[in-house]
């Protein structure tokens, strides 16, 4: 079998499960079977696989085929410039989270030695980033999961902080003692259950349901990281949340104009709001 007949072999079976780009796709499969770049599969269509190699190939195409994320076969996802590891029991980094992160950067980056708190760390995407780019900054990061949290830590000594992250399972803030944080940031789970179903199928059977819904509405635990969070800031503290498509009404009226000030959605890559930050008054 060479890379060529892999190739197309790859993006034929793709396109029949209903993959997008599945020629894109196909190309990634490939050289992921054979430890290679996709440069080597342009420049050597002819490479004849080893038979541990078809083995991988077939194997990977078997599960993307029924619909595994492509980055779960890999092991590991890019988020701002560092790489982590991902597992079916974390929720996959994506650029939409970028926004979030960026922005609770800019408000940190003048703190001399800045503290702050994650809600449902996950893969630990968001606060290993963040200590990647601040230098002094320390974090407590919280997952209701023990599986995630194991998955965080491991991602923050890939990237060399971990000496400045303290992981802890938590249900919210109901395990975390501190208080004085310099911000609040979180990606918490805000899909209603009832649009679960309509879900990518490599999102709603390979991700962490989880991470993904509160089992009712979306904006329960939204609600409950709102109305704890003033109590866990400093006095002009920020809040940075990442939040649902059509859920910025809904979640800008949780915020109390006589605690909250300078309330304001970011919008990520395709303009919609998809953080709300916001400051203790």
């Amino acid at each position: 079998m060479t890379v060529e007949v892999c190739l197309k072999q790859a993006a034929a079976t793709l396109s029949n499960s209903g993959i997008e780009n599945p020629r894109f796709e196909a190309a990634s499969l490939t050289a992921l079977a054979i430890k290679r770049d996709r440069t080597f599969l342009i420049a050597h269509p002819e490479y004849e696989l080893t038979a541990a190699e078809r083995r991988r190939f077939n194997d990977l195409l078997e599960r993307r085929s029924s619909r595994v994320p492509f980055q779960q076969l890999r092991g590991t996802q890019e988020f701002f410039g560092l790489d982590f590891e991902v597992t079916p029991e974390v929720l996959i980094p994506r650029p939409e989270t970028e926004t979030l992160v960026e922005a609770a950067i800019a408000e940190l980056r003048d703190v001399e030695i800045a503290r702050f708190c994650e809600i449902g760390t996950g893969s630990g995407c968001i606060s290993v980033a963040m200590l990647a780019n601040l230098q002094n900054a320390t974090a407590i990061a919280s997952d209701v999961s023990p599986t995630a949290i194991e998955v965080a830590r491991r991602n923050a000594k890939r990237n060399g902080v971990d000496s400045r992250v303290e992981f802890l399972v938590s249900d919210v803030f109901d395990s975390i003692n501190g208080t004085g944080f310099d911000a609040i940031v979180t990606n918490p789970p805000y899909i209603a259950a009832e649009d679960i179903p309509t879900l990518q199928a490599e999102v709603r059977d390979h991700e962490p349901l989880v991470a993904l819904t509160d089992g009712g509405d979306g904006l329960s635990i939204i609600r409950r990281i709102v109305q704890d969070s003033p109590s866990r800031l400093i006095k002009h503290g920020c809040l940075f949340m990442e939040i649902g498509h059509r859920q910025s009404e809904a979640v800008a009226a949780m915020f109390d104009e006589r605690i909250w000030t300078d309330v304001h959605f970011l919008k990520d890559l395709q303009g919609i709001d998809r953080t709300i930050a916001a400051r203790i008054a």
